[in-house]
């Protein structure tokens, strides 16, 4: 197990929608939470970055995210609403391209419903920077990289 398990940019699985988790499969979800886990830490720890992680990107098409800010949460089958008509311009980053970053323009604000490991239904309204990874992490249950987002043609850079 190591990093090489992150799907790269180009690969054809990271464009594929995935599938809602069903509640008789959260049986299984542990080890895909504790492998998503400890992939984010091993990326932290070589890049310095990386605050999330979506299933597709290790090639399992489940609607699941995992997310370690603070402490971990795990997002199951979220429901994007309430897109703010403001936008916030950012450098992306992905885990998907570790070198590489995307200008791209993301919702200030939004709403996200989504059930948790006991699966009870959640509601989160984020601002700012958490808005713009939910965003982020959702497009990849859609099959939508940053790179399929950026601003314009001089929108990539190389992380220094």
């Amino acid at each position: 197990m190591g990093l090489e398990e992150i799907l790269k940019l180009g690969n054809p699985k990271l464009y594929e929608i995935s599938e809602p988790v069903k509640a008789n499969e959260m049986g299984i979800l542990k080890p895909v939470v504790d492998k998503l886990h400890d992939l984010l830490m091993e990326f932290r720890k070589r890049y310095g970055a990386g605050r999330a992680i979506a299933a597709p990107q290790i090639g399992i098409m489940k609607r699941l995210i995992y997310m370690n800010i603070e402490e971990p949460v795990i997002i199951i089958n979220p429901e994007l609403s309430d897109l703010s008509e403001e936008m916030m311009e950012i450098w992306d980053d992905c885990l998907c391209f570790p070198d590489l970053l995307v200008r791209v323009k993301r919702h200030k604000r939004c709403k996200v419903r989504f059930y948790d490991m006991d699966w009870k239904k959640q509601t989160w309204s984020p601002e700012g920077d958490l808005s713009e990874l939910i965003q982020h992490e959702y497009d990849h249950l859609e099959g939508i990289l940053a790179t399929q987002r950026a601003i314009d043609l001089k929108s990539f850079r190389w992380r220094f």
